[in-house]
């Protein structure tokens, strides 16, 4: 999916402005304001920030006061002219605000119905798999050798089957306990069906709010899934802990590495899952730092603030 690019910043607009607001003060009209309104909207698709908006603001000021000599009558006429300028950011603003809400609203409803998908595999069909163990185990007493261990590969596969059901879908620990202890029954489960060494460090961590803890646990989930799959690791180091205010998060591998800014431009992105791990923290207004370069490994750091 291509990504539109916004303008770069003109010169014109800084002329134009400084023409706009002169006109407004000698005029002092709606179709002034309504320019300044326009205005806005040019310097939002430009690209310009607020603070660079204020500066551009105070260089027309500057020029008009030197001209001018009036003082207090142009500072007011210059403040309205310039908050109806603001006007298009505060909408900006507030629509990313009401998006953002959207957002976290349909995270929570996807996180919501796979709990509630997973708790009736595991209630129903969860109850299955100790009859079904215990057929084959009938079974496989009259079989042969080679038979037996065919039937062994099956029973592998329904095995892998049932922890996908407990520990991908709904882990246990965070119903019942804490983030920490979730994540170590993962680290558990990944070094079983990859032969990661996965290891899980944790400093002061009280219990946090159910959908940081969700969260953090997705995007450890799906970096030990690139690094078994991807990055070719030997071993794998979490590290929990919290401090000012926020949730920190790290995960580090010993695999291959890769390049950043590869990653960056979006040709490898899909595949170590980085998109979703990005949109996932930025709903929580968290953010995520990768550290890697080829033959050196990677490291995640998520950083997740306690109060949005």
């Amino acid at each position: 999916m291509s990504t539109k690019m916004n303008p770069a910043p003109s010169a014109d607009l800084d002329e134009i402005y400084a023409g706009a607001l002169e006109n407004y003060l000698r005029q002092a009209d709606e179709r002034c304001l309504h320019q300044a309104y326009e205005l806005g909207w040019q310097a939002v698709r430009e690209g310009r920030s607020i603070l660079e908006m204020i500066e551009l603001n105070r260089k027309a000021l500057t020029k008009i006061l030197q001209a001018s000599g009036e003082g207090t009558a142009v500072m007011e006429a210059t403040t309205a002219f310039f908050k109806e300028a603001m006007s298009p950011y505060e909408m900006t603003n507030r629509l990313f605000g009401k998006a953002t809400a959207v957002l976290e609203n349909v995270d929570q409803a996807l996180e919501d119905e796979a709990q509630r998908i997973a708790h009736l595999l595991n209630d129903e069909v969860g109850q299955l798999f100790p009859a079904v163990h215990m057929r084959l185990e009938d079974i496989s007493r009259s079989l042969p050798a080679r038979a037996r261990e065919r039937l062994e590969e099956v029973r592998q596969v329904l095995d892998q089957i049932e922890d996908r059901l407990a520990h991908k879908l709904r882990p246990p620990a965070l119903q019942d306990h804490c983030l920490v202890a979730a994540l170590e029954n993962l680290a558990v489960v990944v070094s079983r069906r990859s032969g990661l060494r996965v290891t899980v460090e944790r400093g002061e961590v009280q219990r946090l709010p159910p959908k940081i803890e969700t969260a953090l646990y997705r995007v450890v989930q799906e970096a030990l899934k690139n690094a078994s799959k991807h990055a070719r690791a030997n071993s794998v180091q979490v590290r929990l802990r919290c401090a000012s205010a926020c949730a920190h998060c790290s995960v580090e591998d010993d695999g291959i590495g890769f390049d950043q800014e590869t990653v960056s431009s979006g040709k490898i992105r899909s595949g170590l899952g980085l998109l979703g791990i990005r949109e996932r923290l930025q709903v929580l207004g968290g953010s995520l730092e990768i550290q890697s370069a080829p033959g050196q490994g990677a490291r995640l750091n998520v950083r997740v603030p306690l109060e949005n």
